[in-house]
């Protein structure tokens, strides 16, 4: 039976609870449409209650999703959405509605889209600004292989604030390959909607082959209302304005045709005008740009900012949210507190952040030193280069970003930086396993690529206090680049002084005394190891714990001692083979010391592979640098009769 045949065939049930993939959508009449986004939005908000997730770019997207897949044949037409916020609608709609309790949980389905999780998700994404670049090499591989599918990509206004965007539309426009490319403008604004004339426009201009803003102004004189069309002149102009002014947008400017802006939740007209684009013959690529409301029909209140990005888990009918209670402070807001309080004293402090003001706790800074913060959008290479410049010329800049973000500007950190000397602070949230966000915003790696670097120098906290400590530590450092990495969430409930110390560069501590076995620690694994610590020595085993607080300079003296005075010594850190413990390696080997058959040293790092999104316990259980998997790997290199079946885990 065709399609039109069946259209309209739904029952009075639940429109939503019929669509289990793209392809019952087209047995869908375009009136029915606007009733299933309703239920697609309500179904979304109460998942994303009981699990948490980045709510409101979903919420934004919801009618411009069901209209993609209504008139497009995914998943033989590519659909990439930029970074994966915005795709829990699109979960929804391709066959992964009943796994959206499982959301960024253990063995549940991702945050983001992910290749290997679905057909119809032909490109992962989880850092921002890479759409349109995959689409285009997705539309040239199509060109080359003699296919006539389509290739879509969905980019949200904050990630065209990347200079990877820019590059991949000049690119595109050089190219003049069929691609369609949807701007998602839900904060940016980057051209006022203007309601159901500019849809009018859209589908109107969308639907004929015009060549030029020229020709499509002369021709759509007549298009416009009597008292707009009096004069052509009139007409010309709103037509120009509406394609961009008489030089053209930024992006006619770069090769493409530009239609917009229309409004993302008017679904008929998004319709009728992507139906157009699918079935035009296009010369260029064309970008479509689509305003929505960001969080729209939220249950947050008004003055809420959890609807504009990620929130925990809700009461889906207050809206309040549901967290377990710490007394701990978390390190996020440590820092934030700290470098505001340092900053009072300090006026050549400056504070910058790409795109994630709250998320790093700047927003803080933000309100108390307003002229002394800057954010620069999702353009991390920008960030790190404009610090590079501030700390030339005499102040003191802190680039506060996540771990898994700088590696966005590592060239920057090198070439701008580090190789200049210049004393850039670099303050790295999220180091470590972050939990539900998975291995895509995993701070992994950041000591393997840092440590690597000439004449830098490279902290990690053990507890909440150290941090405050390192803050103020950078503060006063002036003979390079210094980089402090912490983690997510709360920190260990110690007491925290009202004038933190400055910490003497490159040396550590040690915080147990013992005989038996050493343990070297970098960071929160610190913590863990002081209570392995305790557990063994309830059975008789002496252990010491030594905190690195460097990871570069490393405290080479220190780790001579450990190395010389225990038979068996421990190297942990919450970070990939090639960091803090490859290059405690490098030294004891570079001293010969290493090959004494009556010594043994282990080293704990995270898993050689991408660990899946979990709790950061669940993470830290899997790589074995939790208590279990410390106690075990002692156990296998000391006799531990004495220890109980419950402490040695097999």
């Amino acid at each position: 039976m065709a399609n039109k045949d069946k259209k309209n065939t739904f029952s009075s049930t639940p429109i939503l609870d019929q669509v289990n993939d793209p392809n019952d959508l087209k047995f869908l009449e375009i009136d029915n449409l606007e009733q299933l986004s309703s239920e697609i939005r309500s179904d979304m908000i109460d998942s994303v209650s009981k699990t948490g997730g980045h709510l409101g770019a979903g919420l934004g997207v919801v009618e411009l999703a069901v209209a993609i897949h209504y008139v497009f044949d995914t998943p033989d037409d590519k659909l990439i959405w930029d970074v994966g916020h915005q795709a829990y609608p699109h979960k929804i709609l391709t066959s992964r509605r009943n796994k959206m309790s499982t959301l960024r949980k253990s063995k549940g389905i991702s945050g983001f889209t992910k290749r290997s999780e679905s057909i119809y998700d032909p490109f992962g994404a989880g850092h921002s600004s890479t759409s349109i670049s995959a689409a285009l090499g997705m539309a040239v591989a199509r060109d080359r292989l003699g296919k006539f599918n389509n290739v879509i990509a969905v980019i949200g206004d904050g990630a065209m604030s990347a200079g990877m965007a820019y590059e991949a539309i000049n690119n595109a426009g050089a190219l003049k390959t069929n691609l369609l490319v949807i701007l998602n403008d839900n904060d940016m604004s980057i051209a006022p909607a203007v309601g159901g004339l500019s849809n009018y426009l859209s589908n109107v201009v969308s639907s004929r082959p015009f060549n030029n803003v020229r020709e499509i102004a002369k021709q759509m004189v007549n298009l416009f209302p009597k008292e707009i069309g009096e004069t052509a002149k009139r007409a010309e102009n709103i037509a120009r304005n509406f394609l961009g002014n008489s030089e053209g947008t930024i992006f006619s400017q770069m090769g493409m045709n530009y239609l917009g802006p229309i409004d993302g939740h008017d679904i008929k007209s998004m319709v009728k005008i992507l139906e157009n684009l699918k079935n035009g013959s296009h010369e260029k690529p064309m970008l479509l740009h689509v305003v929505t409301e960001k969080g729209r029909g939220h249950p947050f209140s008004k003055g809420s900012h959890e609807k504009y990005h990620a929130v925990s888990e809700f009461n889906v009918i207050t809206g309040d949210t549901v967290k377990a209670v710490s007394n701990a402070p978390t390190y996020t807001n440590v820092f934030s507190e700290t470098l505001c309080k340092i900053a009072e004293k300090d006026k050549r402090i400056m504070a910058i952040t790409a795109a994630m003001p709250s998320g790093t706790g700047l927003n803080k800074f933000a309100e108390k030193y307003e002229d002394r913060f800057f954010d620069v959008g999702i353009a991390e290479q920008h960030a790190v280069t404009f610090a590079a410049g501030m700390a030339s010329e005499g102040l003191k800049p802190f680039v506060v970003i996540y771990s898994t973000f700088l590696q966005r500007a590592y060239d920057q950190v090198i070439h701008d930086v580090v190789i200049q000397k210049l004393p850039v602070r670099f303050m790295l949230d999220r180091a470590g396993f972050v939990g539900a966000d998975g291995a895509t915003h995993a701070g992994s790696f950041d000591l393997a690529y840092l440590c690597c670097l000439p004449d830098v120098v490279v902290m990690a906290p053990s507890d909440e206090a150290e941090l405050a400590n390192m803050v103020l530590t950078s503060s006063r450092y002036s003979d390079g680049p210094i980089f402090c990495r912490y983690p997510r969430g709360e920190g260990e409930g110690v007491d925290i002084k009202q004038s933190p110390d400055i910490i003497e560069i490159g040396k550590g501590r040690i915080v147990r005394k013992g005989k038996d076995l050493a343990i070297f620690a970098l960071g929160t694994r610190v913590g863990v190891a002081l209570k392995v610590a305790d557990n063994l020595l309830a059975e008789g085993r002496s252990i010491t714990v030594a905190d690195a607080r460097f990871a570069k300079p490393i405290d080479t003296e220190l780790l001579q001692d450990l190395w010389k005075n225990h038979s068996k010594l421990i190297i942990i850190e919450e970070g990939s083979a090639g960091g803090f413990s490859s290059h405690c390696l490098h030294f004891l080997s570079s001293k010969g010391v290493l090959n004494n058959g009556n010594k043994e040293i282990r080293c704990l790092t995270m898993p050689d592979y991408f660990q899946d999104h979990a709790s950061q316990n669940e993470q830290l259980a899997k790589a074995g640098l939790d208590v279990v998997g410390v106690t075990n790997t002692i156990k296998q290199i000391l006799p531990l009769s004495k220890l109980s079946n419950d402490m040695a885990v097999k």
